[in-house]
C-alpha cells in the first residue's frame, strides 16, 4: 500500500492521484501546515477523489472527526496523538478503515500497540519527536524486528527517494506499505509530481519481485 499523506491544493491532488498510488491523506490539524480548512475548494477536490481518502485527526472527539468524514467524504481515518481503544472500535462500528498512528524511538515503544491489535485496521509507525505530526526523519527500521504484532503496518518518517535501496531489505511480514509526505514535497502541502512518480515506479517493482 503506498499511501501520500499531507495533499491539500486541488491541481496537485488530481495530479497524484493518478499516479499508482492507493490512499491520499489530508489533515485535520490545525497547527499542522498542511492543514485543510474547510473551504468548498477543498471539500469538492477530496470528495472527488478516486483514490481511498484519508483523515488525519489528533486528539478529536467521534463528533469531530464523524463530521469532517461526512464533509470530505473520507473513508479511512488516522489517529495521530493519545486516542484510546474505545474510540478506534466506535470509528469502526461506523464503517470506517482505522489506522492508528504509534511513535517509535525504541524497541519497548512497540508495547503499546498491544492494546489497539483487536480494535484497528492498521497501525502506522513514525518516527518519536516532540508534539504531534512529522519529523521528517527516519527512526532505526532495525527496530522493526521487536514488533511481534499481527496487524499489519505502514511505515512512516522521513521517506525519501534516496530511501529504495533500504526499503528493498526491509522483509517483516507484517510490513502492509509506507506513507510519505515532505520528503517529497516543493513546500508544505505541495507535492512533487515527478519524484513521486519515479519512486512509486521503483517500489513497485521490488515489490512485484521485478
Amino acid at each position: 500500500m503506498i499511501k501520500v499523506c499531507g495533499m491539500r491544493e486541488p491541481a496537485n491532488i488530481r495530479h497524484v492521484e493518478m499516479l499508482d498510488v492507493d490512499c491520499l491523506g489530508f489533515i485535520f490539524y490545525a497547527r499542522s501546515p498542511r492543514y485543510v480548512p474547510d473551504k468548498s475548494e477543498y471539500m469538492e477536490a477530496i470528495g472527488n477523489c478516486t483514490k481511498n481518502r484519508a483523515g488525519v485527526f489528533v486528539n478529536e472527539s467521534l463528533d469531530f472527526m464523524l463530521d469532517k468524514a461526512k464533509l470530505f467524504r473520507l473513508n479511512y481515518l488516522q489517529l495521530h496523538g493519545n486516542e484510546p481503544v474505545t474510540l478506534c472500535d466506535d470509528l469502526r462500528f461506523q464503517g470506517y478503515y482505522v489506522i492508528k498512528t504509534f511513535s517509535i524511538a525504541t524497541a519497548s515503544d512497540f508495547r503499546q500497540t498491544g492494546n489497539y491489535r483487536n480494535s484497528c485496521d492498521c497501525f502506522l509507525f513514525d518516527t518519536k519527536c516532540t508534539g504531534f505530526g512529522g519529523s521528517g526523519k527516519c527512526f532505526d527500521w532495525s527496530l522493526l524486528e521487536a514488533y511481534q504484532g499481527e496487524t499489519p503496518f505502514l511505515l512512516s518518517g522521513g521517506l525519501t527517494p534516496d530511501c529504495v535501496d533500504d526499503l528493498k531489505k526491509l522483509k517483516h511480514p507484517q510490513l502492509a506499505g509506507i506513507d510519505l509526505n515532505s520528503g517529497f514535497e516543493i513546500a508544505p502541502a505541495l507535492k512533487d509530481v515527478g519524484l513521486l512518480k519515479d519512486f512509486i515506479q521503483k517500489v513497485r517493482c521490488f515489490a512485484n519481485g521485478e
